[in-house]
């Protein structure tokens, strides 16, 4: 029996397919791989990325911050450069020398005492009339010393005010150009320094100067007591004055 002409070329070609299909090396096509765009996902590292650069800025600025605070300190720590305690503390040891250089009766209150138990007390009625004298002399001394004194100091005061003046500019411009909070406080003390041994002056002279007017002033109440004593011993009778009438012209 014979099989029609195309139903025989169907089943030759179904046997020829059959065992490619079956054979075990064969392997399915792959599938094709497509992109997907996913505008949620896109947005969300978009915004994690923003936020990782704003943490590293923000890093950046903090750093640079700190670098500027270590750089303030490091002006606030640092020294001012110029310094006039030298030649305020010359000047301080100058007019110290003259007080310490006070003639016959010095800045002590022992001293004083003494030289006023002995020269401007009461004077003695036992004292001789030399001894009278001698103590006068001393304590006109004392009054001239004591005057001159005052003058060397004051001239000296007077010779400080352009040293003071050549030192306050220089730390007023120091103070002016400071580069941190330390060099402005430190030519601020300077200043105050300056002002300090300005008033030592003053003080100094004041001192001087009542010094002087002191001893002036005792020596004249030293002085009106003697001439009681000595008009009570010229007064005295049978010291040597004899009263009489004294004729003070001639008639003719």
């Amino acid at each position: 029996m014979t099989l029609p002409r195309s139903r025989a070329a169907r089943l030759a070609a179904a046997l020829l397919i059959a065992p490619v299909a079956l054979s075990p090396m064969w392997t399915a096509p792959a599938h094709a791989q497509w992109i997907v765009y996913d505008p949620t996902n896109y947005a969300q590292n978009v915004l994690t990325a923003a936020r990782a650069l704003q943490q590293v800025t923000n890093q950046i600025t903090s750093l640079q911050n700190e670098a500027q605070m270590l750089i303030n300190q490091a002006r606030n720590l640092a020294s001012l450069p110029y310094s006039a305690l030298q030649q305020l503390q010359q000047s301080v040891q100058r007019t110290q020398q003259l007080l310490a250089q006070a003639q016959n009766i010095a800045y002590s209150v022992q001293q004083i005492d003494q030289a006023f138990q002995t020269k401007y007390a009461n004077v003695s009625m036992s004292a001789s009339d030399a001894q009278l004298i001698a103590d006068a002399k001393t304590r006109w001394q004392n009054t001239v010393g004591g005057l001159q004194d005052a003058m060397r100091l004051q001239a000296t005061v007077v010779g400080n005010i352009d040293t003071n003046r050549t030192q306050m500019s220089a730390l007023v411009g120091a103070s002016q150009s400071a580069t941190g909070a330390l060099q402005a406080t430190q030519a601020g003390n300077q200043l105050l320094a300056l002002q300090a041994q300005q008033l030592a002056d003053l003080t100094a002279v004041v001192t001087a100067n009542g010094r002087a007017q002191a001893l002036q002033s005792a020596e004249q109440a030293a002085a009106a007591e003697q001439g009681r004593e000595q008009r009570r011993r010229f007064l005295t009778p049978g010291s040597g004055y004899q009263a009489g009438n004294a004729q003070m012209f001639h008639g003719n």
